[in-house]
């Protein structure tokens, strides 16, 4: 005789689809971080492998990461969020330190330890979701939600000027705020204070006044300030329907800057063309919808706002990346996530996976 399963009946496995989306991003990501850095890595290292064994190490930890985090219990983040989220905001600290810090472009953003080097806003976008999941699991609280807002881009806009964490971090966990039940005016009076801050930003920054005006007119100054956005929509234009074909990029021998990191959608939709970006661009909407279902079905609150902080997360800096890369949005230095090259992103990234695909396991 069968048994009517019970509403408290868990699954006995996570979300496959999640999974395998992941695994085919993950696989995609490596052969573009392959394909486009050849000639960066002969010229940086003398060796056109050189990045691709650096991903394949980062890719080989993140996975490892993401297949703990799915047997490690999600409700055990809620007594260890507090000291995550204050052991990433040391690390923005220690940035500054002589002999740990590494800088380039005039920019504070790294750590050396051991030879590895860490970018820790990509940790804290991981640890803020965790620890605001926590906070707002009973009720939303605006005081804490404010205190790690403002420092925290108070950090990464103004000491480490990282102005595109900044928008991810901050956009994230507003979202966060007001899914979890904080009222509407809260947000109708930030509005003018957001975009007080942002035109400070702005407007005392020469390099960002100078990204705005290469938003508005991509074309204006190919040779100096509009360099990099025209070389990227050159890529994407020359692509076509079905692209130049793999690994027959012109624009990736040194003509567009980042070529593997934040700007490698131009390499994307130059190779496969409008169609090979419009499957990445599926891969990612299939995700998002995953994840928003997870968050949905969770059988319980935490794992409902830590689930949807964690698809948010994704998810805006996927939008802010292709947007900017196409000139819906200016340029701003976040990665394409599982598809940049870089280690701390990936792996942050893939534990959230592995985190997702565990609160998956216990939805009803």
């Amino acid at each position: 005789m069968k048994k009517n399963p019970s509403l408290h009946q868990q699954k006995k496995g996570f979300d496959l689809t999640l999974f395998f989306t992941v695994i085919i991003l993950v696989i995609f990501g490596l052969i573009m971080v392959y394909d486009a850095s050849v000639v960066q890595g002969l010229k940086d290292f003398g060796d056109s492998y050189y990045y691709i064994r650096q991903q394949l190490i980062w890719v080989s930890l993140g996975l490892a990461s993401l297949l703990f985090f799915t047997h490690f219990d999600y409700r055990k983040f809620k007594q260890y969020s507090l000291p995550l989220v204050l052991g990433s905001f040391v690390l923005l600290i220690a940035v500054f330190i002589p002999g740990l810090g590494v800088s380039g472009g005039g920019a504070h953003r790294w750590l050396r330890i051991g030879g590895i080097t860490v970018q820790p806003a990509e940790i804290i976008k991981l640890t803020g979701v965790i620890y605001l999941a926590a906070v707002f699991e009973k009720k939303v609280r605006f005081i804490p939600f404010l205190i790690l807002v403002t420092s925290v881009s108070f950090m990464t806009a103004v000491l480490q000027k990282d102005l595109g964490s900044t928008i991810v971090f901050a956009a994230t966990t507003t979202l966060i705020y007001f899914a979890a039940g904080a009222p509407i005016w809260h947000f109708l009076l930030s509005i003018p204070a957001v975009l007080g801050v942002l035109f400070v930003l702005i407007s005392t920054s020469s390099y960002r006044i100078k990204r705005i005006s290469a938003f508005l007119d991509p074309f204006s100054d190919p040779q100096g300030s509009t360099y990099h956005i025209s070389q990227v929509l050159i890529a994407l234009g020359s692509g076509g329907l079905f692209g130049l074909g793999l690994g027959h990029s012109r624009q990736k021998y040194e003509y567009i800057p980042e070529v593997s990191t934040d700007s490698i959608f131009g390499i994307v939709g130059e190779e496969l063309g409008f169609m090979g970006a419009a499957f990445l661009i599926g891969l990612f909407v299939l995700l998002i919808l995953r994840g928003l279902k997870i968050a949905k079905d969770s059988s319980d609150n935490f794992g409902k706002i830590l689930a949807l902080g964690l698809t948010s997360w994704l998810g805006i800096q996927t939008v802010i990346n292709i947007s900017s890369m196409t000139a819906f949005l200016p340029l701003t230095g976040v990665p394409l996530p599982f598809i940049s090259y870089g280690g701390s992103a990936l792996v942050a990234n893939l534990t959230a996976m592995g985190i997702l695909l565990n609160i998956s396991k216990s939805n009803v």
